[in-house]
Parts: structure tokens; sequence; C-alpha cells
């Protein structure tokens, strides 16, 4: 009797363990109170005060203590433009790095990007490195730009032209692109992608003719101007 009751204790802990496992489990995605869900951030009209929580993906630039930086979350993309930021916290602002950014949702030539924002490392907080959405379908809808600012990948593109921003290499590369008919115009930011950076080399050789897969933020300028992070050329 002794030992039915033993078992049937250990049996009730287990069991409590068990359903103390399932009630404890929480989404790692979750937002801070008072933070905005993606949705909510997209719904925010232009010179709305936003905050958000977001992974930082790559970085742009650094000057005058401005960063500019690429960002997501399970989500979506957000691109946050001069974002205030010293030289010492841009340098942590490693790829996965969980971020909150309080600021603006502000726009752009089509470009909706939060601006005038300050930024706290969430310590102790998950990291996040989105893998490429292949948008390539998506080419010539209305539905591409509800993923703008996110990282993405476009493949079997045909290369149409190049032109180097002032005639030659060293600053940013305006890359014409052909799918199903119609043209568009992606560009290398030297500022994201340096012109002493494999990428930069790539896109400089390509010729018109040439097919290629084509990594990137997908960011906007009258219309989609993919900044490229990554080309293979087929």
């Amino acid at each position: 009797m002794k030992k039915i009751i033993a078992i049937m204790l250990v049996l009730t802990v287990v069991l409590a363990f068990a359903a103390c496992g399932k009630t404890e489990a929480k989404d790692e995605f979750a937002k801070s109170e008072g933070v905005m869900t993606y949705a909510e951030y997209e719904a925010a009209a232009i010179d709305d005060e936003v905050v958000i929580e977001t992974y930082v993906q790559a970085k742009q630039s650094w000057w005058d203590n401005k960063a500019t930086v690429y960002t997501q979350d399970k989500d979506g993309g957000y691109f946050l433009y001069e974002m205030a930021c010293s030289e010492a916290d841009y340098e942590k602002l490693v790829p996965g790095t969980k971020i909150k950014v309080t600021g603006y949702k502000g726009e752009w030539a089509g470009e909706v990007e939060v601006v005038d924002a300050t930024f706290e490392i969430v310590e102790g907080g998950n990291t996040y490195v989105a893998e490429a959405f292949d948008a390539t379908e998506l080419l010539g809808t209305e539905d591409l730009i509800k993923h703008q600012n996110k990282f993405v990948t476009f493949k079997g593109l045909t290369v149409e032209g190049i032109e180097f921003k002032n005639g030659e290499p060293g600053d940013d590369i305006y890359v014409t692109v052909g799918y199903n008919g119609a043209s568009y115009s992606f560009c290398v930011e030297m500022y994201l992608t340096a012109p002493d950076s494999d990428v930069y080399a790539t896109v400089s050789g390509l010729e018109a003719g040439d097919v290629v897969d084509v990594e990137g933020f997908l960011y906007w300028y009258e219309g989609v101007n993919t900044h490229i992070t990554g080309v293979t050329v087929k």
C-alpha cells in the first residue's frame, strides 16, 4: 500500500511540473507593456509618436552622434533614420541585438521610417536575425510594399544596366534589373555596402544580360529601391 501511495505521489509531482511548464511558456517575441505591435505601428499615421521593440539587422552609417539602422521583428521591418546614438553605443548594435526605440513615424519619397528617435538596448533580451523573405513573385504587385524594410531576396533577375553615381566607382551604384517584362531600380548604398566590399566589386562587374539572385533590404524611393547586400550571378 505504501508503495502504491509513493508511486501516486511521484506521478502527481511529475504532472504538476508538466502543467507548470505549459503555463510558464511564453512568446519570446511578445512586446513589453506600452510597446506597439507591428500592426499597430503600420496603422499609425505619419508624424505619430511610435514606440517599438525591434532587432538590429544591419547598420548603414554613423556620424554626428546619429545612426541609420535596418531593423526587423518577426512581423515586419523598420528603418531607423539618424537615430540619436553615441559612437560607443553604435558599436554595440550588432546584428540580432534587441532594442526599444521611441520616435516618430516619417515618410520620404515613399520610404516609411522612424525619425527623431532614441533607443535603449534591451538587456537580457533574445536575439533575432531574419532569414531573407523571397519576394520575387511580388515584384510589380501592390503587395510588395507590405514588406517594406524587410530583408528580402529576388531570384532570376536580368541585369539591364548599372550606373555609378558621379560617373565612376566609389559612390552608390544604381542597378536596373528586369523581371517578367518590367524594369526595377535597385541600389548599392555605399554607406551600407562599402566600395571595398565583395558585393560592391561583384555589382561593379555586372553586364547587361547577366542573370542574378539579389539579397537586400526592401527600401523604397519613388517605388521599390532595394538596397543590395548580396548578389549571386547565375
